[in-house]
């Protein structure tokens, strides 16, 4: 969602505000392309110490984001060009087609087509769209639709104010995981699934050059995995977290599982199981709306990617080849940058490289 306020900028800066954590990522602007400047994640939770969601207060992201902005040496004041993202239930997108309208008379009409089929209430809902396509013989548009709350839209740009920051360009987060995709990867026919694994959810994107835009939400992430870990090996929270970073989804042979009553509960599914589940239900949601089964590769990005095993057991699951994204790809890195290719960074980096 954008700002109509054109401005002229050398530099860029996208600004990834997670659930656990931010992620800023700086480039410079070059005739064809971008260069990393710096990057910074730094965790907004305590580390090692479990928590519950629902106590986190948004007050915790601006003090962060400032101590990271020093980092960086990046003045807020000076930045032309700062694209963020915002997520979560109240934010949807969607693809749809429509009869030809003008310019003049296609927001509007937009506005009340939203309402079918974007699930916010009209009065509090905040519009943006695409039009990606129109079709030569039926001369109907292919629009994309994103929207939001005027109160997520509001709490988001509060947390930048509250740090300095003017928001220019506020992305939905599945737009800035596929602009992330599009412009650091060598995408052929066919359609990709792409998911950025978070803390508390994952971010899927189906997309291809010539398929139709599918974006949701899966309810899982990083923290579920750890509990995971602390129900089947009876672990305390830092230990959890411990496991989860040294060896994922595999076992550690100096620490055997520890066989619960849970354990036997059939009815309770792992985290990677129910990532899946649902990978391989909205697969077949998408065949069946799009008529395109053309699944060339899963890319994993966020923080969860890095799970070791995770994109092994997907691919086994699901029975597309599956990777780790590496988002720096068409971005020309210092050499000091060189063995820094996270995927964590996957999203802020869409959000770097978005234009106006």
């Amino acid at each position: 969602m954008k700002k109509n306020k054109t401005v002229r900028f050398k530099e860029t800066v996208g600004i990834d505000v997670g659930t656990h954590s931010v992620k800023i990522v700086h480039l410079k602007k070059l005739h064809d392309g971008f260069k990393l400047l710096n990057y910074e994640v730094r965790p907004t939770v305590p580390q090692g110490v479990e928590y519950v969601l629902s106590d986190l207060r948004p007050e915790r992201y601006a003090p962060v984001i400032v101590e990271m902005l020093k980092t960086l040496r990046i003045a807020p004041k000076r930045i032309k060009h700062l694209v963020s993202s915002i997520g979560g239930d109240n934010t949807s997108i969607k693809q749809i087609k429509t009869i030809f309208l003008p310019d003049d008379e296609l927001e509007s009409a937009l506005f009340f087509e939203a309402k079918k089929h974007i699930p916010i209430s009209g009065t509090d809902m905040v519009l943006d769209y695409q039009v990606l396509s129109v079709e030569e013989k039926t001369n109907n548009m292919n629009i994309l639709l994103a929207a939001t709350s005027k109160d997520v839209l509001n709490d988001h740009t509060n947390v930048l104010a509250t740090a300095g920051l003017s928001p220019h360009i506020v992305d939905i987060d599945s737009l800035a995981v596929a602009n992330s995709f599009a412009l650091n990867a060598f995408v052929e026919e066919g359609v990709y699934v792409l998911l950025n694994l978070g803390a508390h959810r994952t971010n899927m994107v189906i997309w291809g050059p010539d398929s139709k835009f599918f974006a949701r939400d899966i309810p899982y992430g990083g923290f579920h995995f750890t509990t995971d870990i602390m129900r089947k090996r009876q672990m305390e929270w830092g230990a959890a977290e411990t496991h989860k970073f040294e060896f994922g989804l595999l076992d550690d042979p100096s620490h055997p599982v520890v066989q619960t009553i849970s354990m036997l509960d059939i009815s309770e599914k792992s985290t990677e199981d129910a990532i899946a589940e649902e990978l391989r239900r909205s697969l077949r949601f998408y065949v069946k709306e799009a008529g395109n089964s053309d699944f060339r590769k899963i890319y994993l990005m966020g923080g969860t990617a890095k799970l070791k095993g995770l994109p092994e057991y997907l691919q086994d699951k699901v029975n597309v080849p599956t990777e780790v994204f590496m988002p720096f790809t068409n971005v020309e890195m210092p050499e000091k940058f060189q063995d820094k290719k996270d995927p964590q960074l996957g999203l802020a980096i869409g959000l770097a490289m978005r234009m106006e």
